[in-house]
Parts: structure tokens; C-alpha cells; sequence
């Protein structure tokens, strides 16, 4: 008898296994998806980066071509407001906030009547106001604040011509020993970021506190050891040598108007001196000039326009008008007494430490006074004027503009300080150095502005 064949149990699944089935696809499928849906995320997370980076990439070419916008408009600045040895004023030249499209720069300055505080003060640098490397001599060094005896002469050694005596012994074997080896110069600084491959030139000496050179106190420069750089968190900057050394300074051998400025050193001869009161005739009067003429000595020669300047006995508004038109031999390295630091100003023999105060004090009283250096006679005798006569000047032909900027929505960051010479009569750069590594250097406030998307001072 034959079993019945149920042919179910074999040509369809039970539906247990039909929803088993589905069910695995199901899963699959949510597996499937789930990695589209990953993939999706993962791409559009990297899009979003790369959007990030170029928009940022944006912001720094904003800032880098910002600063170059704020180089050429100082130069601009300078061709109205500096020709003929004059310095700017204040409030000649906008040097904050200025906006280039999306970007903003500032020209990050100095303020030489005051202390350095929290913010940075923004302007043109005077480079008359320092002190040269070059010419400057061993006293004039060994006043700068923290130098040590041993730099000092290293500098001297650095920029003393090959075959000349060292200071404190063989300059060349010293270098010999450093690893790697390297020598001695033997020749003038051509910057003054150079001292910084002057043997014993460590970076305390050169930039103290100010490691981002603004010259200004941040908040990291006033932590003791909390951050670098080390520091006395006594609430003042401590600047380095870098602060107060140039190694630029000149005087031209002409005046604004293109003539030849009188050498006050070499006034002894009767076709000298009748050329002297010729001019003095048609810049002030004639009377005044035959009188001017004949208080000098015969004989006499000036080692400075300062020592000229008490001779001549002119008042101060008189001698205003011509003091521009007067040079001495030594034309190099004069320091303005009109803008330069109390530090700078300590280190001029005849001023010194005991004075350098009260010049800068009286500086902030009569700032109208500082156009020339008639005023001289109300501070220091007339000794002290003829020790400091070869070494100072009311007249400054370089100058430097620190320049940072920064992008759209405060991003993007960059710096660079350029040095101009004015002794033309047109701006013309002669030392460019991008200072972007050195770390932000707009202060606090500057920051803060930029972090919510509003420019300070705008």
C-alpha cells in the first residue's frame, strides 16, 4: 500500500523560514544602510573640513596681503608727514583698525613718553630714537639696561674691522669652539636682529620680557613661570637690548629742498662764513645774521650743530627755521632727543641716567616744543650740551612700520616690520623682515574683538 506523498512538506517553505528569510534581508538592508548613512557622514565631515581649511587659508592670504596694503599705505603716510627730518605726530596718521576688504591691519608702534602698559599703542616707529650698533661707543653700550661687559665687547669685536685689535681676547677662536663653528664677522651690523649671532647674546639679553617684540606687558610676560617666557611678574616690561638698537641711522648731506646743508664743522674761513650770513640773511634777517656772525670765533669749529646752536644765541622760534639746513662731520648714529626712550636717552654722554628722566617729563609737558632741540638750554647746561652734541639730533630720516593684520571673522594672522629711509625725500625700503613666527602681538583687547567677529576700533 503506498504512503501518501504530501508534496508541501517539499515544494513550499513553512512560514516560519519564509519570515526567517525576511527578516535576514531586512537586517542586511538596515546593515547596508547604515554604512551608506556612515559613509555619508564621513565624506560630508571631510567636505566640511576642507571647506574650514580654505576658508581659513582665505583669511591668512587676506591678512598676509592686508599687511602688504598697510607697508605701502605707511609709506604713503611717511612721504606726506616725514620729509626733512621731521617725525610725525600722533595724530597725523590713523595706525589702528583699518580695513583692507575683510581683512583689518594695525601699525604697532611706541609710545617713548610712556611706560609700556597692557594694550599696545599704535604708530610709526621713529628709528632716529635708537641707538646704532655700529657707532655707538663702549660707555654708550655698557648703559643699555641688562647688557653684560662680556656682550659688550663681543659687539665690539663683532662689527671691528678684520685685523684690528679684539676686546677680551681672540673674538675668532671664541666662535672656533661653538658647535657648529662659525667666525667672528669683522664687520658693521647690517640689522640689528644680527646681535643675535653675537657670542653671549642669549635670547633674555636681546628680548628680555618682550618675546613677541610689541612692546608691550601680555599676559604671559607677567605669570613668573606659568607660561613662557619666564618672567618677574612685577606688572613691568623688562625689554631686551633688540628694543633700543639700530643699525640704520644717517643723516643726508642735502636739505628738503634739495641744497646742500652747511658742515658747522668748517666755518673758518671769510668765504664760509659770508656764505653762513647770505642765508641767514634771506631765511631770517639781515641785522640778525651779521649779529649771528659775529658772536662766532673766527677760528672756531663745532664738533656738533648743538655747540653751533649755543653759539649762535638764536631764539628758539628763529632757530627752528633754519636748524634743518645744518649738518656736523659725524652724520651716522645720531640719536633724536626729541622721540627717544628714557633707556636710549641714559646712554647719551652728557645726558646720562640723572637727566633721561627729566627730558622725557619735560617732553610731555611742552610737546609742542619738538620740532628742533632749542629747548636743550632749559634742561642741561651748556657743558652738557657740548659732551652730547656729537652724538644727538632733532631730526629723523628712518623710520619703521610694524604691520599685523588679520582676516575675515578675526582669522588668518599675519606681521611684518619694514624700515624706510627717508633721506631722499621718498620712502625707500631698506630692511623687510616678516615677524608672523613671533606670536600675536595686538593684545588682549584686539583678540577678544576678533573672536566674536567685530574689529576693535571699528
Amino acid at each position: 500500500m503506498k504512503t501518501p506523498c504530501h508534496s508541501s512538506h517539499f515544494g513550499h517553505a513553512m512560514p516560519g523560514a519564509r519570515a526567517s528569510r525576511r527578516g535576514s534581508v531586512l537586517i542586511i538592508v538596515i546593515w547596508v544602510c547604515l554604512g551608506l548613512v556612515a559613509l555619508a557622514l564621513y565624506f560630508a565631515n571631510s567636505m566640511t573640513s576642507e571647506l574650514r581649511a580654505a576658508d581659513n587659508r582665505v583669511a591668512q592670504v587676506e591678512a598676509e596681503q592686508a599687511v602688504a596694503a598697510g607697508t605701502r599705505y605707511a609709506a604713503y603716510q611717511l612721504k606726506q608727514y616725514a620729509v626733512g627730518g621731521l617725525v610725525p605726530r600722533i595724530e597725523e596718521i590713523r595706525a589702528e583698525a583699518l580695513p583692507v576688504g575683510d581683512a583689518t591691519f594695525w601699525m604697532i608702534g611706541r609710545d617713548n613718553d610712556q611706560l609700556p602698559g597692557r594694550e599696545p599703542f599704535f604708530g610709526i616707529v621713529d628709528g632716529g630714537s635708537k641707538l646704532n650698533l655700529n657707532s655707538a661707543s663702549r660707555s654708550m653700550l655698557e648703559m643699555l639696561p641688562g647688557i653684560t661687559p662680556e656682550l659688550v665687547d663681543a659687539i665690539l669685536n663683532w662689527r671691528r674691522r678684520v685685523g684690528e685689535d679684539s676686546e677680551g681676547g681672540d673674538a675668532g677662536a671664541t666662535y672656533g669652539t661653538l658647535n657648529p663653528p662659525r667666525l667672528n664677522k669683522g664687520a658693521p651690523f647690517e640689522s640689528a636682529d644680527e646681535v643675535r649671532l653675537v657670542y653671549g647674546a642669549t635670547l633674555d639679553l636681546v628680548f628680555g620680557e618682550d618675546t613677541n617684540r610689541n612692546g608691550t606687558l601680555d599676559p604671559n610676560e607677567d605669570d613668573a613661570d606659568a607660561s613662557a617666557p619666564h618672567d618677574d611678574q612685577d606688572g613691568q616690561l623688562l625689554a631686551g637690548i633688540a628694543e633700543y638698537v639700530t643699525t640704520v641711522t644717517r643723516q643726508p648731506a642735502t636739505a628738503a629742498d634739495g641744497s646742500r646743508r652747511f658742515d658747522i664743522s668748517a666755518l673758518n674761513t671769510d668765504q664760509l662764513r659770508d656764505r653762513l650770513r647770505t642765508f641767514l640773511a634771506q631765511k631770517i634777517d639781515p641785522t640778525l645774521a651779521n649779529q649771528v656772525v659775529g658772536r662766532l670765533n673766527p677760528n672756531a669749529t663745532f664738533g656738533s650743530v648743538a655747540e653751533f646752536m649755543l653759539a649762535a644765541q638764536l631764539a628758539p622760534e628763529d632757530y627752528e627755521r633754519i636748524h634743518t639746513n645744518f649738518r656736523a662731520r659725524r652724520t651716522a648714529g645720531l640719536i633724536n632727543v626729541n622721540t627717544a626712550p628714557e633707556a636710549v636717552l641714559a646712554c647719551i654722554p652728557g645726558i646720562g641716567p640723572d637727566n633721561a628722566g627729566t627730558i622725557v617729563a619735560y617732553r610731555q609737558q611742552h610737546p609742542d616744543l619738538m620740532t628742533s632741540f632749542a629747548w636743550l638750554p632749559d634742561i642741561l647746561s651748556s657743558e652738557q650740551i657740548r659732551q652730547a652734541g656729537p652724538y644727538i639730533t632733532d631730526q629723523s630720516y628712518q623710520f619703521s612700520a610694524d604691520v599685523a593684520a588679520v582676516g575675515r571673522l578675526g582669522r588668518g594672522y599675519a606681521r611684518a616690520r619694514t624700515i624706510f629711509d627717508m633721506s631722499n625725500g621718498t620712502p625707500r625700503i631698506i630692511y623687510h623682515q616678516d615677524l608672523t613666527a613671533f606670536g600675536w602681538a595686538l593684545g588682549s583687547s584686539v583678540r577678544e574683538t576678533s573672536r566674536t567677529g567685530r574689529t576693535a576700533g571699528l
